[in-house]
């Protein structure tokens, strides 16, 4: 019987002979560009997808993250053979690419999901995105129905899984952006799409590019906080977002869409073979998952070298993929359970804080930041998504998307990490996929076809990401430098750190400053520059 994989790389090699069609789209270079049809491109697709899937037939297409290069556990590498170390990652597997027209009155066309959205978050029309633009989730969800952008009157607030269909993984998160100014990609096609990062001017930070969706947590965050799912598409995240703010409603960048309304409903069958299909994707899902942890590299050969159900073609999910599949109706504070329906199995855990609760799941999408870096992996989270602010608490939301450490050790974060102390577990647990419109790829190190941004925090604030644990701006008796923090990463108190700053390198000691939780890098001759 030949095997599933060597008929795909097979297949690919033809391709690049001329043998079969291409497989993909090729970036415009302006907004205004011709697309291929969806259509198009799923025929392309659909000549070597291993589930003969009939792309047209799908309520719930999984745009693919874009992601083409590969990593490591640290940096960019060339994408592996089959079978090498780190092979069967995102930059392995090509799906639905992103496809988009530009209409010329305000909106924008998804091609591949079949969903219309409004071009801008500029509310104001003043041809400027900022701090002024931004709703409440009140007046977004009222906004959205009173609106007649390109002369339709049917639009809405995005759910979570209509706005993370926008999501592009060639993008790099500014979290790690040093000195106050770097390049960065956002996590959304700014060809097509207006897109500005936080308004610095206003006192917000360069990470505060939160997008709203209609899309409540079912159960509450920071120990009672209503909550909405939004996407950061600055630092390329899902997070639940309390609803207020220091006593006043929290605001949130808006992008409006219409058509697609089965768009995110999943269609699951149970195969009776300890596989579940999901007839709205076209993917089919192992029923278990690992049943314990492992860290990122075991976590992509585990799933390359499955055969169960008699298949040999699994693969580890892209974080798009993986996040199809949450049940944000389900929580464990409200339904004792995974946010995933009942067909699946979840393994229980006990978590940090020494509660029942259900694991972060890896996916096979490396969380690239803007220095290059690419130790981080995107994970979903089915349980509390927890940090540690004084204590542990749901910080994210069972069906938040984070970040962990590729490799390493959990016991090195015992606060956590980042400004909200993400808990952080590196040997995450594993659920397989196979099918949908995947094709394996040889892939290359190229890390995006996209423009990057020149990010400039005129405004001397807090660069890093989520809300800072104590209030105040960098270096100001609040979160440390994000600079500070990633150099204590894998280390532990008393460790010697350095810092690198535009006046030479710093050499210090890990420490948690005064009003931190926050291990950070303390330079004897002072902080470092924000």
């Amino acid at each position: 019987m030949l095997k599933n994989k060597v008929f795909l790389l097979f297949a690919v090699l033809l391709a690049a002979c001329g043998k079969l069609p291409a497989i993909g789209l090729t970036s415009p270079t302006s907004g205004a560009a011709a697309s291929p049809t969806a259509a198009e491109s799923a025929q392309a697709v659909e000549s070597v997808s291993p589930a003969s899937v009939e792309s047209n037939s799908l309520t719930y297409r999984i745009v693919d993250t874009d992601q083409i290069a590969c990593y490591d556990n640290n940096q960019l590498v060339a994408c592996a053979g089959l079978g090498a170390a780190f092979a069967g990652q995102d930059g392995n597997y090509e799906g639905a690419m992103p496809a988009y027209r530009d209409n010329g009155d305000g909106s924008v066309s998804d091609l591949t999901t079949g969903l219309m959205w409004t071009k801008s978050a500029d509310l104001n029309g003043d041809g400027a995105i900022t701090a002024s633009d931004k709703l409440n989730l009140a007046n977004a969800m009222s906004g959205a129905e009173s609106s007649t952008a390109a002369g339709y009157d049917d639009w809405r607030l995005p759910t979570i899984k209509e706005l993370y269909s926008l999501i592009l993984f060639d993008g790099t998160d500014v979290s790690a952006c040093p000195n106050g100014s770097c390049s960065a990609t956002p996590f959304i096609d700014t060809l097509y799409f207006d897109f500005a990062y936080g308004d610095t001017a206003a006192g917000e930070r360069v990470i505060d590019s939160q997008f709203a969706t209609s899309t409540k947590y079912v159960s509450t965050t920071m120990n009672g906080d209503e909550t909405m799912f939004g996407v950061n598409f600055a630092d390329g995240r899902i997070k639940g977002y309390g609803l207020s703010m220091r006593g006043s409603d929290k605001t949130f960048f808006v992008l409006y869409v219409r058509g697609g309304s089965n768009y995110g409903q999943n269609a699951f069958v149970n195969n009776g073979d300890s596989t579940i299909s999901d007839n709205a994707t076209g993917l089919v899902w192992s029923q278990a998952d690992s049943g314990s942890g492992m860290n990122w590299e075991s976590a992509l050969a585990y799933c390359e070298g499955s055969s169960a159900a008699g298949f040999d073609d699994w693969r580890l999910p892209n974080a798009k993929e993986l996040q199809s599949i949450v049940d944000y109706s389900r929580s464990p504070a409200t339904s004792n359970s995974a946010a995933i329906d009942p067909i699946f199995s979840a393994t229980s855990i006990t978590n940090e804080g020494g509660q029942v609760d259900y694991p972060f799941y890896w996916s096979s999408t490396t969380h690239a930041d803007s220095s290059g870096s690419g130790s981080f992996a995107a994970y979903v989270s089915f349980g509390k998504a927890l940090g540690y602010m004084n204590n542990w608490v749901d910080v994210h939301g069972a069906g938040a998307q984070r970040s962990d450490p590729k490799t390493g050790s959990a016991s090195e974060y015992p606060q956590g990490h980042g400004p909200q102390g993400d808990a952080v577990r590196v040997e995450n647990y594993v659920r397989c996929v196979r099918g949908g419109e995947a094709v394996y790829v040889l892939g290359n190190t190229t890390v995006s076809n996209r423009p990057s941004m020149t990010i400039s925090d005129a405004g001397g604030t807090n660069l890093s990401g989520g809300q800072p644990a104590t209030g105040g701006t960098s270096g100001a008796g609040g979160t440390p430098p994000q600079q500070a923090i990633d150099a204590c990463v894998g280390l532990t108190q008393g460790a010697a750190c350095t810092i690198n700053t535009p006046n030479g390198i710093l050499s210090g000691t890990c420490g948690t400053p005064p009003n931190s939780t926050q291990l950070a890098c303390m330079p004897a001759g002072g902080p470092p520059s924000p």
